[in-house]
């Protein structure tokens, strides 16, 4: 099997999560700067059989598109142009940057573990890709 990957991009940076080739669990894999992030795939997808790649899509409280959708917009078709061959699929993003934030409180990291904003965006797209897989299996 081909692994899954998930993108959480972001003006700065890019979370990357990645699952095992049997798609059962999925893991932070690097935090990225967002201009990086194609030739970063690139090298990547050169090594390792990627074959759907999940890309938060950010909404607002009422459903609406927020205000970086434009931007990530941008890089969906960036990364459609580069990759034509893997699938792309959206996935609502609300609420994973604060779900990573609790996760790392829950998990014991100090203060000042907790400032570092590439690991918080890459346990985000960790959590996008965990929730993908959960809702596959059911």
């Amino acid at each position: 099997m081909s692994r899954i990957l998930a993108l959480d991009y972001g003006i700065k940076r890019t979370g990357i999560a990645v699952t095992d080739e049997l798609q059962i669990i999925a893991s932070g894999l690097t935090t990225v700067p967002s201009e990086t992030t194609i030739s970063f795939l690139a090298a990547y997808f050169s090594n390792e059989n990627v074959s759907k790649v999940l890309i938060g899509e950010p909404k607002q409280m009422n459903g609406l598109a927020s205000e970086s959708a434009p931007i990530i917009e941008k890089f969906v078709s960036e990364f459609k142009a580069s990759f034509p061959e893997i699938v792309i699929v959206r996935v609502d993003e609300r609420f994973t940057s604060k779900m990573a934030f609790q996760t790392m409180i829950d998990s014991g990291l100090k203060k000042k573990q907790r400032q570092n904003k590439g690991l918080v965006d890459e346990i985000a797209a960790t959590i996008l890709l965990q929730d993908y897989l959960t809702r596959k299996m059911i």
